[in-house]
């Protein structure tokens, strides 16, 4: 890599990131359930296709650093301080890494096909390490939190009252996004070339 395409590189990746920071702090006030949602999937996806999954698990570190500064993590911080912050960075680095490796798999076969692909993985990743990080550092809160609210199960809470309304919108935030995903890619692309 030369030093223009290392330049063009560290600019975009630095764009991305800030667009990770404030779509963050601005999905803070929409909330679906007692978390708020992650508009900043989309620049995580579009920048891990456009720079690698390097760029996208930073990117996914950005978004995790946010969370936890925002307050969002409150709730759980509460708990366990450690793993939370374990748990909240590593589900948004590791949910761009992977939607940057998706990406990488699949775009010399069909772009349209990777750009959906990765803009899928990522929300499944992100939420999919939750509910694992839920598991192993907050079971017992999160029970309680359930029968309070009424569930019969840990395992339904988890899924209908914690994640499901995040995780729906997050997904179909992306889908319907992905067409937008796939146009800026290209454009970007061009603009290398």
């Amino acid at each position: 890599m030369n030093n223009r395409e290392k330049t063009r590189k560290l600019t975009g990746v630095a764009i991305f990131t800030a667009l990770v920071i404030v779509l963050q702090l601005l999905g803070s006030f929409i909330k679906f359930g007692p978390f708020s949602v992650s508009l900043t999937l989309i620049p995580i996806v579009v920048g891990a296709a456009l720079y690698g999954p390097a760029a996208g698990a930073w990117l996914g570190f950005v978004f995790g650093v946010v969370v936890l500064v925002s307050g969002d993590a409150a709730p759980f911080l509460a708990v366990s301080v450690a793993g939370t912050v374990f748990t909240v960075l590593l589900k948004g680095a590791l949910a761009g890494f992977i939607a940057g490796v998706v990406y990488s798999m699949l775009k010399n076969s069909n772009v349209w096909v990777a750009a959906i692909c990765a803009a899928l993985i990522c929300p499944v990743v992100n939420t999919g390490v939750f509910l694992l990080g839920c598991k192993l550092f907050f079971m017992d809160t999160i029970a309680a939190w359930g029968e309070a609210l009424g569930f019969d199960s840990v395992g339904r809470y988890m899924i209908f009252g914690l994640v499901g309304g995040n995780f729906i919108f997050e997904v179909l935030f992306n889908i319907v996004l992905s067409p937008v995903i796939v146009r800026l890619i290209r454009i970007a692309k061009k603009d290398e070339d």
